[in-house]
C-alpha cells in the first residue's frame, strides 16, 4: 500500500465507530486525484493553514479593536486556542483529529475586519444580510485560489458552515438540520465557546474592564477561578457527557452547560456591549461604510470584474471589504478619505 492506505488502514483500525474517516468522505466539490501521503481531512487542513484568508487573520479584530498590546488576542489566535480545544476532546473520544482540526482552522476566515461590529455594519449594508460562517465556505469554495476555491471534502465544509451559535444559543443540543453531520463538526460549537469565554474574560481583565472578581460567583463555582481550571472543567465535563451518550452526539451537562451560557451572558453585558470597550467601533461604523459607497462607486478600481458581471456589484464588494484586514480598511479609507497636504517648494 502507499503511505495514504496505510494511514488510512490505520484510521479504520484506531477511531471510534462513530468517527469520521478520510477513506469514506463524500467528497470536494470538484473530482481530483488523491494525494500520495496525505489523507484528505489532513490535506484539507493544509490547504487552509496555507491560504491568504488564514495569514490575514493576525490583523482582525478578536474583541479589542486594534490592540497596541502583544497579548490581546487576534481572531487568528482565537483560532489557534479553538483548535487546540477541540483537537484535546476529539483525541479523547478517539475521533479524527485532523477533521476536526481542518473545520476550527477554518471557521472563522470570512470574518471582517473590526469584529462583530464589522459583521453588523456589512450586515446592514448588504441586500440579504451577512453572516461570517456563510462568508467563510464562500471564501474555501469560491474566493481562494484565483477564484477555484480549495476544493475542500464535504464533511469540513459542512463544520465550518454549521459552526455559528449567535448571541444565546447553546452549542450543544441542536436541531439535526442545524448540527453538524459528523461529531467532529459538532466539537466545533463547543471548543469555540470554550475558547472565547475564557480568553476574552483574560483580555478584559487586561483592557481593565473587568476584574476577576467580578466574575459571577454562582458559575465560578461550577467552572473554576482561573481559565485553565475552567477549560479543564469544560473539556472534562464535554467528554464525559459525550461518551456516556456512547456519542450519538456531543454533549454538556446541564449544570456545566447553564454556568458557562450564564458566564457568556456576564460577559455580553460586561466586555461585548461595554460602552468603553465599543467606543472605537463607532468609527468603525463610519469606516467600513464609506469604504462600502466609495467601492460601490469605483467598482473597476476595486473589484474583481469576473465577480461583478457574475454576480454583481454589492457581492463583489462584500467580498472586498470582508477580507480586508483592521489596519488595510483603516489604510484605504485614508488614502479616499483624508486629504493630502499639497507640498510646494
Amino acid at each position: 500500500m502507499i503511505i495514504r492506505e496505510q494511514l488510512e488502514a490505520r484510521e479504520r483500525e484506531t477511531l471510534a465507530p462513530q468517527a469520521a474517516r478520510s477513506a469514506e468522505s463524500r467528497g470536494r466539490l470538484r473530482d481530483e486525484p488523491e494525494d500520495a501521503v496525505r489523507p484528505a481531512f489532513q490535506r484539507d487542513r493544509d490547504r487552509i493553514i496555507h491560504c491568504k484568508a488564514f495569514r490575514r487573520l493576525k490583523h482582525k479584530t478578536q474583541v479589542f479593536f486594534a490592540p497596541t498590546g502583544d497579548h490581546y488576542r487576534t481572531r487568528l489566535t482565537h483560532t489557534l486556542e479553538v483548535s487546540q480545544i477541540a483537537r484535546t476532546i476529539a483525541k479523547v473520544l478517539r475521533l479524527h483529529e485532523e477533521l476536526t482540526e481542518a473545520i476550527t482552522l477554518g471557521h472563522d476566515l470570512g470574518h471582517p475586519p473590526f469584529g462583530h461590529a464589522g459583521e453588523r455594519i456589512i450586515g446592514s449594508l448588504m441586500p440579504g444580510g451577512f453572516n461570517h460562517y456563510e462568508q467563510s465556505l464562500r471564501i474555501v469554495d469560491v474566493l481562494e485560489n484565483d477564484g477555484r476555491g480549495l476544493n475542500l471534502t464535504w464533511e469540513v465544509r459542512d463544520g465550518i458552515a454549521k459552526h455559528s451559535k449567535g448571541k444565546s444559543g447553546a452549542p450543544v443540543g441542536m436541531p439535526l438540520a442545524l448540527r453538524s453531520a459528523t461529531i467532529e463538526g459538532q466539537i466545533m460549537r463547543v471548543a469555540d465557546l470554550i475558547a472565547y469565554v475564557n480568553h476574552d474574560i483574560d483580555d478584559a481583565t487586561r483592557a481593565g474592564l473587568m476584574r476577576p472578581e467580578d466574575l459571577p460567583r454562582e458559575q465560578v463555582e461550577v467552572l473554576g477561578a482561573s481559565s485553565s481550571a475552567r477549560i479543564a472543567t469544560l473539556v472534562k465535563d464535554v467528554v464525559t457527557e459525550s461518551l456516556a451518550d456512547n456519542l450519538t452526539e456531543i454533549r454538556m451537562s446541564a449544570p456545566v452547560l447553564e454556568a458557562v451560557l450564564g458566564l457568556r451572558s456576564f460577559l455580553f453585558e460586561a466586555v461585548y456591549e461595554n460602552t468603553t470597550a465599543t467606543a472605537e467601533f463607532e468609527k468603525a461604523t463610519s469606516i467600513l461604510s464609506g469604504l462600502w459607497e466609495k467601492i460601490h462607486q469605483r467598482p473597476q478600481e476595486f473589484l474583481d470584474p469576473a465577480t461583478v458581471d457574475r454576480e454583481g456589484v454589492d457581492v463583489a464588494t462584500r467580498d472586498f471589504v470582508a477580507g480586508m484586514t483592521d489596519r488595510y480598511a483603516v489604510r484605504l479609507f485614508e488614502q479616499i478619505f483624508i486629504p493630502k497636504p499639497w507640498n510646494i517648494e
